[in-house]
Order: C-alpha cells, then structure tokens, then sequence
C-alpha cells in the first residue's frame, strides 16, 4: 500500500497505474502539515491509523503487471489547419505548456528523424512519475511541436539520457513542490556548430537552439513523463525556467577546463549536462581581487531558506562571467582551487534556520556532522567538488547563483549520431 496526502492523492494514482497496480490500497492523510502543532499531528496519526490497519489487513488481488508490449510508432491523428484552431486543439489534449506549438506533421517529424541514426521505435528512457517510453519518434515529436531545428535532435536525445539516471532523481524533479526545472547546459564544438549560445543573454531570449532545446526538455517531461501541472507537478509556485532552460558554456573566454572535460570527456567531445535548478540569482559585483570576489559569491549562497544546508549538503551551481572568471584566474586560482574557497566560505550558523528546518537538519546531517547546534557551521555541499562552476554569459560583471534541488545530482552524457 501507499501512504500520501490529499493533496498527492492524485499522483500516488497515477503512478500507482503507471507502474500497472491502479487498485493498489492508497492511505490519504489530511494535507497540509507545515502549520500544525506536534499535537495536532498526534491526533491525525490517531484517527488515520485504524484505516491505515484496515487496509493493511484487507486481502488485495496483487496479480503482476502486464508485462509490457512492444512499443508502437505514433499514430496519425486529423487536427485542424488553421493556427488558432491548432491551438486550442493542443491545449485540449494537454499536449501544451500554454504556448502556440509547432504542428508535428509526418513530414516534420520525418525531417527531424533523418538527423539520427537510431531507429525511430527505439526506447531511449522511461520517463517518470508516468514512465512514458520516450522513443527517438516521441522525442522527434515534441521537438517538432518545440519549434527545434531537426539538427538539435541528438542533443535532446543525449539530455533524455541524462535526466533517467538514478543520481539525478527525476521522479523527486517531477513531482516536488519546489520550482525545480531541467537546465541543459551544452559543451563541446557542437555548441557553436548549432548555434548554442553561451555568451551574452545566454539564459534569456535570442536564441532559438536554446529556447527550443529546453522548452522540448519540459513537453518531453510533461507529455511522456505525465508531469501536468496541479496533478502531478507539485511544484507551489514553479518558474519561467520550466518553460526553457538551456544555454552553452562559453568555452572560448573561459580561463579554465570546460565542464565537459571536468568530467572525463576529451576536448573535442561534445556533451549535455542537466541539473535540477530552483531559479537564477543574479550577483551583481565590481570586486577587483579573488578574496573580495570569493567573499561576495560565498555570502549570496549562504541564505538560511535554500535546501542545500537543510538536507545532506547540496549541488549549488555558479554561472561566473567571463570578468569575474579572469579576476580569479588573474590571482591564481584554478577551478578546482575557487569550488574549495567557496566551500569553506560559504557556511550557514545552525541559527539560521528556522527551527522547524534546524530540527530536520539535526536529523539528517547528524551522520556527517556529529551534533549540530545553533553555532554549528553547515557546509553547502559535503565537498567542495559538489558545487558546479561553469563560465558563461557576456560582458558585465553579473555572475549568476543557480541552487540546485537538494535531492537531485547532475548527470552529463555525451551527444551521439
């Protein structure tokens, strides 16, 4: 059986179904829980456990799963010619983020089929909570209805590698009640051979490899993942980025390694990195020297409401500028050497939390810290190779802090034919 809220009565269904039990016994308890007292929790726990124990107790016909059919190519389907038509016609069948899509005719979608040499029934991932399976055709399609240039479809295929692999914990990204989206960050020459942009304005519009990357990522999640808002996205307020997320790394300027070489892969590798970020902070600083610079950074990372101090350490991620990535090569600092520098500076007093999250932190870092305390001081990440750094963006001294959801690890997989 399985235990949720009322609120996420509606996704424990739906997975239930989709992992082929949709009469497995669901416990609903009352929904919220952030506001009550321990003894108004005591009380819920009382009058629910009697049902809890029934149903338990009760005999359930727990026959397997069907075992799953060979998957079947896409099936045509007559939609309307005129655009506003095609809009509301995509809405109504949720296929939409809310924007106008790209019609994915035959012939669009066999244009994009031709720049992969994998088949086009061939299963790349089950996407989670629905486990979808997300064909090279099924991701074809929605990088269609995405507005994607065919030429970006390996790229896409190499992100829906990446988001199924254990460590970056799709199924938490999915269903959180945080404002978690699927960054794509792009290294290597295919970067520039498609038009990736990882300099000015590079998280923000201009860019239509980048817009129509990252939206295809969020209808990949929502109409083969089943992640529909309000059902089983979760998230309380979301962000814009769950529309588009995705950018190069402006390797040409950086005065480091690529990301992509960080990670094992030879220079001329071409890769996809994705993280689950919680939004973008903007570091704004004309600091001059490393100390200044690392100081600034380390303060704006270390704010008491993120989850990376309140879990088991986090994933933080910096975009540094160009600027402020030479001020720190300047005065002699290698990558390596600034993630350790911003490791031990950016720590949170215990006293900094709210109790309710000290107290939950007391518990799920006692194994790492020992006994914490108001004074203790909590590291972000439990080592200093945790926290991201990449060099992107154009001129200006702007840097930006991505926070990554606490549960999930980024995963970087090279982009094939």
């Amino acid at each position: 059986m399985t235990i949720c809220t009322s609120s996420f009565n509606g996704l424990g269904r739906a997975q239930a179904k989709a992992l082929g039990h949709p009469e497995l016994p669901i416990a609903v308890i009352p929904h919220p829980f952030g506001f009550r007292s321990r003894a108004e929790v005591h009380d819920i726990a009382t009058r629910c456990v009697d049902d809890i124990n029934q149903l338990l107790c009760e005999a359930v016909s727990s026959s397997a799963p069907a075992a799953v059919s060979a998957v079947e190519r896409a099936t045509l389907v007559e939609a309307p010619a005129d655009f506003d038509e095609f809009y509301d016609f995509a809405l109504a069948r949720r296929w939409s983020d809310g924007l106008p899509l790209v019609p994915p005719t035959a012939e669009r979608v066999e244009r994009m089929l031709r720049h992969t040499r994998r088949a086009p029934d061939d299963v790349v991932a089950s996407i989670a909570p629905a486990y979808g399976a997300a064909t090279v055709e099924r991701i074809a399609i929605n990088a269609v209805m995405a507005g994607c240039a065919p030429e970006l479809l390996p790229v896409l295929i190499a992100a829906v590698e990446a988001i199924v692999v254990p460590k970056f914990n799709l199924q938490s990204v999915q269903a959180t009640t945080n404002p978690a989206a699927v960054w794509i960050i792009v290294n290597g020459p295919i970067a520039e051979k498609l038009g990736i942009n990882g300099g000015g304005n590079c998280l923000g519009s201009g860019s239509r490899a980048n817009a129509t990357l990252g939206r295809a990522m969020r209808l990949i999640q929502q109409n083969i993942g089943g992640a529909y808002p309000r059902e089983t996205d979760h998230a309380t307020h979301g962000q814009p980025g769950k529309y588009t997320f995705c950018c190069a790394e402006n390797e040409a300027v950086s005065p480091w390694e690529p990301l992509s070489v960080e990670r094992g892969y030879a220079p001329d590798a071409s890769t996809v990195t994705v993280v689950a970020a919680l939004g973008t902070w903007s570091m704004n600083t004309h600091a001059k020297d490393k100390d200044d610079l690392l100081r600034i950074i380390a303060d704006t990372m270390t704010f008491p409401a993120g989850s990376d101090f309140v879990h088991t350490g986090g994933e933080p991620w910096l975009i540094l500028a160009p600027e402020h990535a030479q001020v720190l090569k300047r005065d002699g600092l290698s990558k390596i050497d600034v993630k350790r520098r911003l490791w031990e500076q950016a720590r949170l007093a215990g006293s900094r939390l709210s109790a309710k999250d000290f107290a939950r932190t007391q518990d799920a870092r006692r194994a790492e810290l020992g006994q914490i305390g108001p004074d203790t001081l909590l590291s972000i990440s439990l080592r200093p190779e945790d926290i991201g750094v990449i060099v992107a963006g154009g001129v200006g001294a702007h840097s930006t802090y991505v926070p990554n959801c606490g549960n999930s690890r980024s995963v970087t997989c090279e982009i094939k034919p």
